[in-house]
């Protein structure tokens, strides 16, 4: 398993961390894993208003995917990101395989990006219009075309659903199509009050994370895993640390408290050793934007 290049064991969940821009004034972005919300071709407007609601124990969100599409990424938030210092893992989702692959061939010619994350769960596709992986192959497929089309040291992050049944059979299909570590998990399948289809995410996510990831560790010893789902404290990051992630992603914890992940870090800064699939070759997966060459024709870890 090729390292993730991780300089903490704390991540910034997709979409939870806005643009960078929101985040900065919390939390020093030099060296964070920030994970980007979900990009597509196109720019989308997303759902109507409203998008977020309270609930016991976590938040609904009917976001919709809302992004200024791929190319307008990387014109502004990109750059910025980059600026900061941020390990840019850029998420992605496509209506079809085609577009999965036109997405992964644009960020493979995309300088100061440290991984793709693959955004496989998201928990209403159809309403969202995107490619349905709920089934263990079609997720498979999906990293296939994504990892054939990126330079093969570029991390590849596949965001599976929390799906307890099904958790090791998706984990083991993505990870043989070229997965560099499996993402546990992300919103469960809800409604808005209005009844709108909606994601669930926060706290009451966090034991059934903690058991998925738990699953795979055991079943999958050589498959790099993430935990996400409720983590808001170091002792939350701490149960997924010792039930065998590499890294915990924090997401809803930072619409309460902006400075959670700066506060984990610290905490967990003294652990390096815990980041298990990293071999600390940042050089190799942050390509820095002003240094980034030319792809060699001849190498075969870059395609043109």
């Amino acid at each position: 398993m090729s390292g993730l290049g991780l300089r903490s064991p704390v991540m910034v969940a997709s979409g939870c961390g806005g643009t960078g821009r929101e985040l900065a004034p919390f939390t020093d972005l030099d060296g964070l894993a920030f994970v980007t919300r979900t990009l597509t071709s196109g720019a989308r407007s997303g759902g109507p208003t409203p998008r977020l609601v309270e609930s016991p124990s976590g938040f609904l969100n009917a976001v919709g995917l809302h992004n200024p599409g791929l190319t307008a990424f990387c014109e502004t938030e990109l750059r910025w990101l980059v600026r900061a210092g941020a390990q840019v893992f850029v998420s992605i989702a496509g209506s079809s395989l085609a577009e999965y692959a036109e997405l992964s061939r644009s960020l493979g010619r995309t300088p100061g990006i440290a991984g793709v994350e693959v955004n496989l769960s998201v928990p209403d596709p159809e309403g969202a219009g995107v490619f349905d992986a709920r089934e263990p192959y079609l997720a498979a497929s999906a990293i296939s075309v994504v990892r054939r089309e990126l330079p093969r040291d570029l991390p590849v992050l596949a965001k599976l659903r929390l799906d307890v049944s099904r958790a090791v059979e998706t984990a083991r299909a993505v990870s043989e199509a070229g997965a560099s570590a499996v993402v546990l998990g992300n919103a469960l399948p809800a409604a808005m009050p209005d009844g709108r289809p909606a994601g669930l995410s926060g706290p009451a996510l966090r034991p059934v994370a903690l058991r998925c990831v738990l699953e795979v560790v055991r079943a999958l010893p050589g498959v790099a895993v993430i935990g996400a789902g409720g983590v808001e404290s170091t002792d939350h990051a701490r149960e997924h640390l010792r039930a065998g992630a590499v890294a915990v992603q924090v997401g809803t914890a930072l619409l309460h408290d902006p400075t959670t992940v700066s506060r984990l870090v610290s905490d967990l800064a003294g652990a390096p050793h815990l980041v298990r699939g990293s071999d600390h070759r940042d050089q190799h997966h942050h390509r820095d934007l002003h240094d980034h060459h030319a792809p060699d024709p001849h190498d075969p870890r870059e395609r043109p």
